[in-house]
């Protein structure tokens, strides 16, 4: 690049992820993927905005699915993907696509990379079906892959399995600016400073902040959260933050 050119700005890179699977919605199953994959796109470079949970039925995965791609730039879906009768993701991402699915020869020859002949049932063979025009995620842990189709990307609910296809998948997405942040622990109640942050806020609107109260050793706390893409803007805000916790905690006279 020559001194005279400048590096085009990068955009705001969405996403959204979709969990399936009745086990998760029962309390069965506790899930582990979505503050894994939250931190994960943030790290890289890309918002998450919104995370959906259906059960296991053709109708709501394809109504939820359609939905969310129309409106991110991504949508990364759990679950569903495995041997038994009620993993069927992969027919409900096909029926959104309007795309036929059958038995994938790529995902065959993976599957036997781990599986005899004898070993390779018919449930098994479920887990290479993909959607027709899909490319395959590769699993190095289990080998069934998951699959990517437009802006979705289809991965296992096991989080081991699904955090390996993250690695597989990452290098492959969009990225954007990423989003900063600064957190000070104001030693105050969050109700002392609701008002104090209401107007920092409103006077730094390029500006999220945010209040978490906890329980500390000293009793109630709160950590305040400041978020920009912006570097400069983040530390004005942040140096507002921090005077006005310096001044609330002084003694009311």
């Amino acid at each position: 690049m020559s001194e005279n050119e400048t590096a085009a700005p990068k955009s705001i890179v969405t996403a959204a992820i979709l969990v399936i699977g009745d086990e998760i919605l029962s309390g069965r199953t506790k899930d582990k993927n979505i503050g894994y994959i939250a931190e994960y796109l943030t790290n890289i470079g890309i918002e998450l905005r919104e995370v959906r949970v259906v059960p296991d039925v053709t109708d709501e995965i394809v109504a939820a699915l359609n939905a969310l791609r129309a409106r991110y730039t991504y949508v990364f879906t759990t679950g569903g993907i495995g041997p038994t009768h009620d993993d069927i993701t992969a027919d409900a991402v096909a029926a959104a696509f309007g795309v036929s699915i059958d038995h994938d020869p790529r995902a065959v020859a993976m599957l036997r990379e781990r599986f005899s002949e004898a070993d390779l049932n018919e449930a098994r063979l479920r887990m290479a079906r993909i959607p027709a025009g899909a490319e395959l995620i590769a699993n190095s842990i289990s080998k069934a892959p998951g699959f990517n189709i437009g802006n979705v990307y289809v991965m296992a609910g096991v989080p081991s399995i699904m955090q390996a296809m993250m690695d597989v998948v990452a290098p492959t997405l969009k990225t954007g600016v990423k989003v900063l942040s600064d957190t000070v622990r104001a030693g105050l109640k969050e109700g002392d400073i609701g008002g104090a942050l209401a107007e920092i806020a409103k006077a730094h609107p390029g500006v999220s902040i945010g209040s978490y109260p906890f329980w500390s050793e000293t009793g109630p706390d709160t950590n305040i959260v400041v978020r920009s893409r912006d570097a400069q803007m983040l530390q004005a805000a942040m140096d507002e933050v921090k005077a006005m916790v310096e001044r609330e905690r002084q003694p009311k006279a």
